[in-house]
């Protein structure tokens, strides 16, 4: 993970740098345009008005984005990637890939929402948007191991049928639930009591990243995820199940990206059929700037987890210094192929 955070958080540096030159690019021709017309209110009589200062930006930037409340903001908008992270690490150590996180997670929040709708109590209603993520988790494992369908196919077909899934249920429109605990008190607001320092969301998280660990560490399933990923032939003579293990790693991951749509839910308090898009890439991103391999064998929860965090605050700094949109999508992308570029490097490297 070492290895690949240098160039990485210097790709950050060089966006984020880009960021505050297109801004300052942006004040100096406001400050421009604003002492024009300052000479001609001047010429006609009428009153000056301030002239705003280039720079300001740049001296506001420690007081508006180093603060607690940007942490914990930036925190609770990481808990959906980042829990969604945890399932992605296992299927990317067992060198599959799962590309139908985003509209899962679309469609774990409607049926949450959904469920609170008609009635239905707030634990219950969580716990059926997490079920509805383990089921499409048992799904892709079917096809994967039974069809023998490769998980980029398999996966790739459950993006589009999650995604439609979620848009019938909703009638493609938003889902409005009885305000409540799983709404707004779980994620967004500012954690009760104080001490907690972050919202149960963000702890939800962190225990969940801690549990994974011990899994991948301390059990059996977790040795047969590394040995499935660093070569499922050898598994396979040294008399791994490798059709049972992937079953159980894609449920589980099933199960974390249940739950990640059910703090989307949390997060948006409604039902949104069209939520999440391009959300797997952010997932991806982050394992693989934790240390994940695509080529599998390699994974950290931790790394994951950091991986979220930043591709939280990158997100933030951008939106804070203006970098539009699209600039934004433009580096997830980039940050994906120079973390699998540097790893095929350094294999290539190690293996010479």
């Amino acid at each position: 993970m070492l290895n690949l955070v240098g160039p990485l958080l210097g790709l950050v540096g060089i966006v984020v740098g880009f960021g505050i030159a297109f801004q300052v690019k942006t004040g100096l021709e406001a400050h421009t345009r604003a002492v024009e017309r300052a000479a001609r209110q001047a010429k006609l009589g009428l009153p000056v008005e301030p002239v705003p200062g280039a720079w300001q930006f740049i001296r506001e930037q420690p007081n508006r984005f180093l603060t607690v409340d940007t942490f914990r903001a930036t925190a609770n908008q990481t808990v959906a990637v980042g829990i969604a992270a945890m399932g992605m690490t296992m299927i990317i150590i067992s060198g599959g890939i799962d590309l139908s996180v985003g509209s899962v997670i679309a469609l774990a929040s409607v049926v949450t929402a959904w469920c609170l709708r008609r009635g239905w109590a707030p634990v219950p209603a969580a716990m059926a948007g997490i079920a509805v993520g383990a089921a499409c988790g048992l799904v892709n494992a079917t096809m994967i191991t039974r069809l023998r369908v490769v998980p980029f196919i398999a996966t790739l077909g459950m993006w589009g049928i999650a995604r439609g899934l979620a848009k019938g249920i909703a009638s493609e429109q938003k889902i409005d639930a009885p305000a409540g605990w799983l709404g707004d008190s779980v994620l967004v607001r500012n954690p009760e009591p104080s001490w907690l320092l972050v919202s149960p969301g963000v702890w939800t998280m962190i225990v969940l990243a801690v549990l994974v660990w011990a899994l991948l560490r301390y059990t059996a399933l977790g040795r047969y995820i590394f040995a499935i990923g660093s070569n499922e032939a050898t598994a396979r003579l040294c008399g791994i199940r490798v059709e049972r293990v992937k079953l159980y790693l894609y449920a589980i991951a099933g199960l974390t990206t249940g739950l990640a749509g059910v703090m989307q839910f949390c997060r948006l308090t409604v039902g949104d059929p069209t939520t999440a898009v391009g959300a797997e890439l952010d997932v991806i991103a982050a394992v693989v700037i934790g240390g994940g391999s695509l080529a599998g064998g390699e994974g950290s929860v931790f790394g994951s987890l950091i991986g979220a965090l930043i591709m939280a605050f990158l997100r933030t700094g951008c939106t804070q210094v203006g970098v539009p949109t699209w600039i934004q999508e433009m580096v997830i992308g980039a940050v994906i192929v120079l973390a699998v570029a540097l790893d095929h490097l350094r294999r290539r490297s190690t293996a010479t």
